[in-house]
């Protein structure tokens, strides 16, 4: 199968690249690298030992995306650009309509003038926002309290009767949970650009002295020990449902939406917990006010996706930190080339 990723040098996409290349189809990198970096194609390619194309082009860019998938013909698209920061969405709400909601439009629109009808999306359960009832199933009612949980939730829409307009299109919308931790290798992993927005990068880094300590939004939330509670999943299993997502999507049509989480939950402070374990060092953290658009506790219903997939997460949160702390450690600056990983080459020559 000729896929299609979107953000494909990015957290996600490069892990789910991984696995498509895996699986022996072939691929198409579209990525603007504005939140990403090329080091992850190259270190993809070595991991794989297999090459595939790159396109840096923004999807809000239509003529661009045409050429791209005229040349390359897709049969499928893994759709991952877009912007995903909960608190940055607050302060520019303008930006994250304009990339999310109507770079997917621009993208939908020249799948149908290339003739491509399949599309695997990466949605958010923040698209429920707070918990009438938990664990969340996929019929739970979508009232996002954020504009990150609104542009999903509107593409979501978008992406629906985009589906129900011809029979012949088909599109798997994955909600994806909390994805943590990283490749074993340790060569690929979550590279935020600047001070990082998601927990566990941010934990890592104060663990490994980037960072001076954790900020914690709020400690009187009713979970176990008033942190928020989520359910955090192994960025590899996430990569994994996505290829199970493409499979199901090329012999079914209509659109599904489907939850991908582990149906456990963990709080900040446990997570702090396991990544102490992990790295052997105390994470310093202070308590402070709660953050507008959060909630409590979020966690997925995932019968649907072992249902209709034949997809489970396999790893715990002991794995995923560990994982997280074994790519800090190993990438102290990410993918930053010129202060990369001690014995960079050797890795590189070691899982290639």
């Amino acid at each position: 199968m000729r896929v299609l990723v979107t953000g494909g040098a990015g957290y996600i996409g490069s892990h789910t690249l991984l696995q498509i290349l895996q699986e022996r189809h072939e691929a198409l990198v579209f990525d603007n690298f504005s939140n990403s970096s090329p080091e992850a194609l190259r270190r993809v390619r070595r991991l794989t030992n297999v090459d595939f194309q790159v396109t840096n082009g923004d999807v809000r860019d239509e003529d661009a995306l045409l050429r791209a998938m005229r040349s390359f013909r897709p049969e499928a698209i893994v759709h991952f650009a877009g912007l995903k920061s909960v608190g940055e969405s607050n302060s520019q709400p303008l930006e994250y309509y304009s990339q999310n909601v109507v770079g997917t439009i621009k993208l939908l629109r020249a799948m149908e003038q290339t003739g491509c009808g399949t599309i695997v999306f990466s949605s958010s359960a923040t698209v429920y926002g707070e918990a009438r009832y938990l664990p969340y199933d996929e019929s739970h009612p979508s009232q996002p309290t954020n504009p990150y949980g609104r542009t999903k939730h509107f593409i979501e829409k978008v992406i629906s009767d985009w589906v129900a307009s011809r029979p012949e299109f088909t599109a798997v919308v994955l909600r994806y949970f909390n994805p943590v931790g990283a490749h074993p290798s340790g060569l690929i992993g979550e590279h935020p650009s600047g001070t990082p927005n998601n927990l566990v990068p941010y934990i890592t880094q104060v663990a490994a002295g980037r960072l001076a300590r954790l900020r914690i939004y709020g400690n009187d939330y009713p979970t176990r020990d008033g942190t928020g509670e989520r359910d955090y999943i192994h960025v590899e299993d996430l990569a994994r449902a996505h290829v199970a997502a493409l499979d199901y999507a090329s012999r079914f049509s209509g659109c599904e939406a489907i939850n991908v989480g582990t149906g456990r939950g963990a709080t900040v402070l446990e997570m702090i917990r396991e990544i102490e374990a992990a790295s052997g060092r105390k994470v310093p953290y202070e308590i402070v006010a709660r953050r507008e658009g959060d909630i409590a506790t979020s966690i997925a219903d995932v019968r649907k996706a072992e249902r209709l997939l034949g997809w489970k997460a396999q790893y715990g949160i002991a794995e995923m930190c560990r994982s997280a702390w074994h790519w800090q450690s190993r990438n102290p600056n990410g993918y930053d080339s010129s202060h990369g990983p001690e014995n960079h080459g050797a890795l590189l020559e070691e899982v290639s």
